[in-house]
Parts: C-alpha cells; structure tokens; sequence
C-alpha cells in the first residue's frame, strides 16, 4: 500500500483538501490518502474549533471518494504532534509506504514544527502549490535547509518508495480555498452544540 497523509484541522474540509488528495492520488500513484483530522493543531488556538466528530463527519462528506479517508487516527493515536503521529503509524502500518501532503503554507511554518526535522528524515513529503504562499515556501527555512534532498516533479510517482529526507514540490494548478472563509458562511456555524447545516 502507498498512502499518502494529509494532516490538519479540517476546520472545516473543503475543496481544498479534495483536490491535493486527488492530484496526490493521481501524480504520487498512491493507493489511499487518509486525512488526519486533528483534535487540536498545536499552532492554531482552541476558540473557534468545532468539535472532532463534527469535523470528521464533515471531512467524510466532503471527501465523496472511497480512496480518499478522513479519519481520527491521532485521537486513536493519542498523539498531538505530526513526528509522534508518524512514528505511531510506522508501528502499526508496516508494509505501508507512507507519503505526508502538505500545502505550501504548512512548509512556511515547518520549522516550528516540533522536531521538524527529524519528521523531514521519517518520510517522504510531497508540497503542493497554493496561491500567495508559494514563493515564500521555496524560500523558507525548512525548504533551504533541506534543499539538497528536494526532489523534481518529474520523479513524484517515485516518491513513495524513496529514502527520507526526499521533498518535491509539485507546481500544479492552483486553487483559492480557505477554510476561514468557508467558516464565515453561514453553511459553517460552530456552536455549543457543534455545527450544523
């Protein structure tokens, strides 16, 4: 199994997440893309998150693809960070070959990640183009800092089986989707009560 992993908030899923998940399926040549649905991102505050199940359930809407599953693995985990994630994932998964999603902006701020790079050395990390942000992506410290493993494009159906640290940036047709702007719609209400439609 090839599977790639997109983590987040999800807060809310949107078109977004679809379409990096499709385009990993297509251009990585994964098998599945499981979208772990955090209980809480250590660098995003509390106030303003809807509650997981209400965030899974809609992930789950969303994700209208039976290779693409959103899950709450780091709940069942017990795990917070993406590097304890993965480690976890390893133990449990391995046959698995296990490629990490990430949008442009998540590479911006890697480098607060906890022990970012040793999660940079555990697998193989495919980033995708998003509007405005990528530019100051290629030239963050995360990218530099690891700009003798960055792999081309060319080579992304190769990904998953490659030897971390392996990186490539995947210039691929761009999408505005913010899910600050989606939670400003009235389709998105967080509540006592968790979300409703």
């Amino acid at each position: 199994m090839r599977v790639g992993l997109l983590g987040g908030s999800f807060n809310p899923a949107h078109g977004g997440h679809l379409h990096i998940s499709r385009l990993a399926l297509k251009h990585l040549n994964l098998d599945q893309v499981w979208w772990l649905v955090s209980p809480q991102n250590p660098l995003k505050p509390a106030a303003g998150m809807a509650p997981l199940d209400d965030r899974l359930d809609h992930a789950r809407a969303i994700a209208a693809d039976p290779r693409i599953l959103p899950t709450d693995m780091e709940r069942r985990l017990g795990t917070l960070y993406a590097v304890d994630t993965l480690r976890r994932l390893f133990g449990r998964f391995p046959q698995t070959r296990f490629v990490w999603l990430m949008g442009a902006d998540n590479l911006i701020e890697a480098q607060l990640w906890k022990r970012w790079r040793t999660f940079f050395d555990m697998v193989p990390i495919a980033v995708f183009a998003r509007p405005s942000y990528s530019f100051r992506a290629l030239t963050s410290k995360a990218a530099r800092c690891l700009a003798s493993h960055r792999v081309g494009p060319g080579r992304a159906a190769a990904l998953a089986g490659m030897t971390p640290p392996a990186w490539m940036f995947l210039p691929t047709r761009l999408e505005e989707f913010s899910a600050t702007a989606i939670r400003r719609e009235a389709s998105w209400k967080t509540t006592g009560q968790g979300i409703r439609s």
